[in-house]
């Protein structure tokens, strides 16, 4: 473990204060597989915004599929029209910027949006392609060495798992 210490839950409504500011009054959040679909089933809950969010999956999209397969993620679920759609996309840390590429293939697969923003809890900086959240909640540095994952437990509260890659 790291000597860094996030607070997941103040982080949070920082993103919820920014994602107000995104949204309109059709706006329609989707969260990436899994912290990012947390973020977005709760800040759905916490805005009062009508129906549900989606779920999206990077997975089939990834540039590394035939190292990691399809056990490193769940499934793409919009229970909306994407064509013609104002999308939010959530997610817990940008960092590469290779999720989001994924992501925004996957979700033109099922169909147009007229428009995708993006927010995040973390940016650690890193960008391999030119990727940028419209609202980061927090930037932080940290090593290659280190990875920052969004964690949730039984209540919903989150936190962060720092871990150092082998």
């Amino acid at each position: 473990m790291s000597a860094l210490a996030l607070d997941a839950e103040a982080l949070y409504q920082e993103l919820l204060r920014g994602v107000r500011s995104l949204c309109g009054a059709d706006t329609r959040l989707v969260g990436i597989t899994s912290g990012g679909a947390w973020l977005a089933q709760r800040l759905q809950r916490d805005l009062g915004l009508v129906g549900e969010s989606g779920q999206v999956s990077s997975v089939m999209h990834r540039d590394d599929y035939a190292q990691r397969g399809l056990a490193a993620g769940g499934q793409t679920s919009l229970p909306f029209e994407v064509d013609g759609a104002d999308i939010l996309v959530l997610d817990d840390v940008l960092y590469t910027g290779r999720t989001i590429r994924a992501v925004l293939n996957e979700l033109f697969d099922y169909g147009r949006p007229a428009r995708v923003q993006l927010a995040v809890l973390v940016d650690r900086g890193g960008r391999q392609l030119p990727v940028q959240a419209d609202y980061a909640a927090a930037r932080v540095a940290l090593p290659e060495t280190q990875s920052l994952a969004l964690a949730r437990d039984a209540a919903g509260k989150f936190s962060f798992d720092v871990e150092n890659k082998a």
